[in-house]
């Protein structure tokens, strides 16, 4: 015994219409059609659903039991294609976004914040490693995109650039350079700094070295085994400075202030970007990347095209 969704979908309007042709005219289809329909049905069952007469159809004894197991069988129908109809939108499902740095304040934190609101009934899941281990999950389909600071040499994988952030000095709140609103790089020539030995202090301390080495300073930086959060908690009792990216900012300790750093050329910045496989098929992926290009105002297509072309890192 068979039926489909359509004829569950005749047989109720039926009912509630008490008439073929004003059921008809509600479904925009022949009364033949439903008719017809309605007919083959019955003879699948073996049972008259409908009583018929010139004043319309009323529901036989039959016809009321197959009507209450009907309304549950289509409306369960409908949140399943509901459900999978959202799935494949990017709606709901699970979408896991790998990053390297802190999403306390900036870009980042307002991003994933909107990308949830915007689709309340997908599980977004963070998950903070360094680059190497992100990269291994993208292999594995474990992290659906991971955004990382900076820009990474990784041709397996289709890339843009997303956003830039201000760069800011983490120092002591009595600290002599804290009484300045802004602070240059210049002004950081005689300082000594700690920065987090994880990802991605490495390149927070090569662009530092970049920056100073051009003012002929000697500078002095040490990399400590522990947590960004942890070098910060520790600034506000020292005379060493440390350097965040804006996204740090939001991370507060007793005696710790935070203050923008210039250049020649106005505030400090450092990229963001995203990295992702091309035959991943997650469609909350494609959505979540449609979001980023609204957002940033970016020209890059659904797979990381860009004025025509697919990014990719380059071998050098």
């Amino acid at each position: 015994m068979s039926f489909d969704v359509r004829q569950l979908r005749y047989v109720l309007a039926a009912a509630d219409h008490g008439s073929f042709y004003r059921a008809a005219r509600a479904l925009n289809i022949e009364q033949s059609t439903l008719s017809r329909a309605i007919l083959r049905l019955e003879r699948t069952l073996g049972a008259e659903l409908f009583i018929r007469s010139r004043a319309g159809v009323s529901p036989t004894d039959a016809g009321m039991q197959f009507l209450r197991g009907a309304r549950t069988m289509l409306a369960s129908a409908d949140r399943m294609m509901e459900a999978s109809r959202a799935a494949g939108l990017g709606r709901t499902g699970v979408l896991t976004i790998g990053f390297n740095s802190s999403v306390s304040a900036g870009h980042l934190r307002a991003t994933l914040i909107e990308a949830q609101r915007a689709n309340p009934d997908l599980a977004i899941e963070g998950m903070e490693a360094d680059r190497n281990a992100l990269f291994a999950g993208l292999d594995s389909d474990a992290v659906d995109i991971a955004i990382l600071l900076g820009e990474v040499d990784r041709c397996e994988y289709l890339h843009a650039t997303f956003w830039s952030e201000r760069v800011f000095t983490a120092l002591a709140a009595d600290h002599p350079l804290a009484s300045r609103d802004i602070v240059h790089w210049t002004d950081l020539r005689d300082q000594r700094f700690i920065l987090p030995a994880a990802d991605p202090g490495p390149d927070i301390r090569d662009m530092l070295l970049g920056r100073l080495w051009k003012s002929g300073a000697d500078t002095s930086i040490a990399l400590h085994a522990v947590s960004r959060e942890a070098v910060l908690s520790m600034i506000g009792e020292t005379d060493f400075l440390s350097i965040v990216c804006e996204g740090s900012t939001g991370t507060q300790f007793p005696n710790l202030a935070y203050r923008p750093i210039y250049g020649e050329q106005g505030p400090a910045l450092i990229t963001y970007s995203g990295y992702w496989r091309e035959k991943n098929g997650n469609p909350a992926l494609k959505r979540f990347l449609d979001l980023i290009r609204r957002r940033y105002a970016l020209s890059f297509g659904p797979k990381g095209e860009e004025n025509g072309t697919i990014q990719r890192q380059e071998k050098r």
